[in-house]
C-alpha cells in the first residue's frame, strides 16, 4: 500500500470519522435514535478514521487520485 492521502485530507477524515462515530453514542442530534442510521454512521466514521491512520484510501487508488505530496 502506497500512501495516497495528504496531511489536510487525513485531518479532515480523522475529525469527520470521530464525529460520525461518536455522535450516535451521544445521541446528538436525536436522528441517531434510529438504529440503522446510528450503525451506518458509526461504520462510515470508522472507515474514515482507519483510512486517515493508514494514509491510504482504496477508492482514491481505483480513481487514480493522490493528495499526498511525497
Amino acid at each position: 500500500m502506497r500512501a495516497n492521502l495528504g496531511s489536510f485530507d487525513r485531518l479532515i477524515r480523522a475529525v469527520l470519522g470521530i464525529v460520525l462515530f461518536g455522535a450516535p453514542m451521544l445521541n446528538v442530534p436525536a436522528i441517531w435514535s434510529n438504529a440503522a442510521l446510528a450503525y451506518g454512521s458509526m461504520a462510515v466514521g470508522l472507515i474514515l478514521f482507519v483510512t486517515a491512520v493508514f494514509r491510504f484510501c482504496p477508492l482514491y487508488r481505483v480513481l487514480g487520485i493522490s493528495t499526498c505530496k511525497i
